[in-house]
Formats: structure tokens, sequence, C-alpha cells
């Protein structure tokens, strides 16, 4: 085990306004407590997002969840659900959000630099005809999660721009990208498994339980 340690820490917001400074009047006037015609347009075409929650002890999670663009399913200005695909069944954000309902939601488009930030109260639905309107190829959630907004803002496109997330040419080519099985393997040392047999089951789980 690591015996590091962190020599100096900022302890308070005070001290970290003095290193880093204030808001422009921009950056405070641009949240919003609810969807309005900007967000709902924005979440109608994003095919991504990550949704983060923690449990009642304060341990933390994030998620990805993706779809066709539009997965999220927007009821009103202040709901929208998100389907709940099958999936691994560990159900950490599910089971998280029994014990908190706080969740932040980011959504992205493909090719823009901006992402949209959405924060609320979550719920966990199994209301029979909404989660049918999220239904893919007759297939429809058992379980939707349900976001109450409390606040949502445009974010700046700086990340990306910096990490060129966007960007071909900045790719790493396939062939040198961390091995999915491989990782799985050594983290979970499975007993008379395969790196080979691990990557042909996760080809056969994605092409065959999407929905």
């Amino acid at each position: 085990m690591s015996n590091f340690t962190w020599k100096e820490k900022i302890e308070s917001e005070e001290e970290l306004r003095s290193m880093l400074g204030e808001s422009s009047e921009l950056v405070k006037r641009k949240v919003i407590p609810y969807l309005d015609e900007h967000c709902q347009d924005f979440i109608s075409r994003s095919p991504f997002l990550v949704i983060s929650t923690a449990d009642a002890s304060g341990f933390s999670d994030v998620s990805p969840r993706g779809d066709q663009p539009g997965f999220a399913l927007i009821l009103d200005d202040k709901h929208l659900v998100i389907p709940e695909r099958p999936g691994n069944k560990r159900m950490d954000t599910m089971r998280n959000i029994l014990s908190n309902p706080k969740a932040g939601l980011l959504f992205f488009i493909p090719g823009l630099g901006e992402t949209l930030r959405v924060n609320g109260n979550a719920s966990l639905v199994k209301d029979d005809a909404l989660l049918e309107r999220m239904a893919v190829n007759g297939k429809k959630p058992l379980i939707g999660i349900g976001i109450e907004v409390e606040e949502c803002f445009i974010h700046c496109a700086k990340a990306m721009k910096r990490s060129g997330l966007w960007e071909p040419e900045t790719w790493s080519q396939k062939d040198t990208l961390p091995n999915a099985a491989k990782i799985l393997l050594a983290h979970s040392k499975l007993p008379n498994k395969t790196e080979k047999e691990l990557d042909e089951a996760l080809q056969k789980d994605y092409k065959s339980t999407l929905y």
C-alpha cells in the first residue's frame, strides 16, 4: 500500500478564490433552474451522457449512458428520464440513488466542444406507459432514471479543445489502445480464463445484449 500524502492542500473556498479569482458575470448568470428550449434541443441531439451519483456516505461514482440521439426522454421543463438498458448488474448508479437522490449529468454531442450540465434529484421509475415510450426494437427498459431538474447550464469547450477529443488526427491507432479483456483478466484473476476467451465473451455480449 502507498504511504503517499499530500504535502500542501487548499483547505477553504477563500484560499481557492484567492488563487484562482472570481467568476465572470456571464458565468455567474448562466445557470437556470429548468430545461428551456435551448437545453431541450441540446438533449434531443445528444447520444451520450455521464451520470454522477454518490451513496449516503458520500462514496461517489460516475457512469456512462448512451443510445440514439434523444434517448433521454424530456417530459417537461423540469423532468427527464434516462432509460436503463441491460448492463452488468452492478447497479452502482441505481443503488446510490436509493440512498442519495442527488445526481449530476453531463450531455455530449459528438463534434461539439460545449457540453450541457444538468443537476437535480434522481428517482428510479417503473411507470409502464413511460417506459414503453423508450422501447427500442420492441424492448422497453425495466427501469428508468427520472431526474427532477434543479439547475442546468452550458459548459465551455476548453477541455475538449485541450484534449482534441473530437479531432480524429489526434486519436491513437486502434491496435495501440488499452485492451479491455487484458485489463479484466488482470483485475478479476479468474481461474482457467484466457484473454482470448474474455475478449470473445465481451464481443458476444456487445452483439447480443445491447437492448
